[in-house]
């Protein structure tokens, strides 16, 4: 960064020593890590010459996001260990289901059941998707971490394409071993173990469906691809509405079938309306975009 140097010009009065006779111009310029003011000192209103006096005003930092090498990108071994065990609860829910139903002679009850466990997994996907993006920040007890990602997310959507599969599934699969296994130890309805697999593996693996929704086409697999043209899955195209003004639609990231109908019928304004009325909390979609929302384009990295 060049520096400016200092000057001055002093004009002298008939009769009188040297006087300084000026007025002030305020200039700013911006760069990445200070604002420099600077002060312009006119010796009199017909000269040109000017007196620079810059002042530095530090200001914080820009916040880097995360490079395609950063370990936070990266999958440990922990997280690997959480992500096996979560896959391990959820096929033995599944298991437990067809033994079951095989024992008994039912196949569709359970295959209904494992259905609307697909089915409300979007629903419910949605549901917890709205609430860290509008309520909590990352000192809130319990979800303050992943408050804090998803609002990272927003910022920089394209992040979550870089990390490791275990590193993007491992808190949820966490909370599916937690949640899931006791059910499997007290329970031996095949319809009710079909619904419960279903929906804890369309949950945890919705953070897969999710960094999906944020690939490009040519860098998926082919079924992937299909199966988000089939509606199966999230698509890139539904999701990426989520991601523009006035960011607070399309929340459901496991197919999306109930973002239409839950956005048509303002079903998350009126929750909002409850909630503000009940404890006086105002949702983050009812500001107006700020910088820490909205999305950095100009940061992208590619590997």
């Amino acid at each position: 960064m060049s520096s400016l140097q200092h000057h001055k010009f002093l004009s002298r009065s008939p009769g009188q020593g040297f006087h300084h006779h000026h007025r002030v111009i305020p200039i700013r310029y911006a760069t990445s890590i200070t604002t420099i003011t600077c002060t312009l000192i006119k010796d009199n209103p017909n000269s040109n010459h000017l007196v620079s006096q810059p002042q530095r005003v530090s200001r914080a930092p820009p916040v880097i996001p995360l490079t395609a090498n950063d370990p936070g990108l990266k999958s440990t071994w922990s997280h690997r260990g959480w992500v096996a065990t979560g896959c391990a609860t959820v096929l033995f829910s599944l298991a437990k289901a067809a033994v079951g139903a095989a024992s008994v002679h039912i196949w569709l009850e359970p295959v209904l059941a494992g259905y609307m466990g697909y089915i409300l997994a979007d629903l419910g996907s949605g549901v917890y998707h709205w609430g860290i993006d509008n309520y909590g920040d990352a000192s809130t007890p319990g979800f303050g971490s992943q408050i804090e990602a998803f609002q990272g997310h927003h910022k920089w959507p394209w992040t979550i394409t870089r990390r490791e599969f275990a590193n993007n599934l491992h808190s949820l699969a966490r909370v599916v071993a937690f949640s899931v296994l006791p059910v499997e130890l007290v329970c031996s309805d095949p319809v009710v173990l079909g619904f419960v697999g279903m929906f804890s593996g369309c949950i945890m693996f919705s953070q897969q469906f999710h960094a999906w929704a944020h690939s490009t086409k040519s860098k998926l697999p082919a079924a992937v691809v299909a199966l988000q043209d089939a509606g199966v899955l999230v698509s890139r195209g539904q999701h990426a509405d989520h991601h523009r003004p006035p960011y607070n639609n399309n929340y459901c990231i496991v197919s999306g079938i109930w973002n239409d109908l839950l956005d048509r019928n303002k079903v998350f304004e009126v929750l909002e309306m409850v909630v503000y009325f009940k404890l006086g909390v105002k949702p983050r979609s009812w500001s107006d975009p700020n910088s820490a929302w909205t999305e950095d384009e100009d940061a992208e990295i590619t590997i």
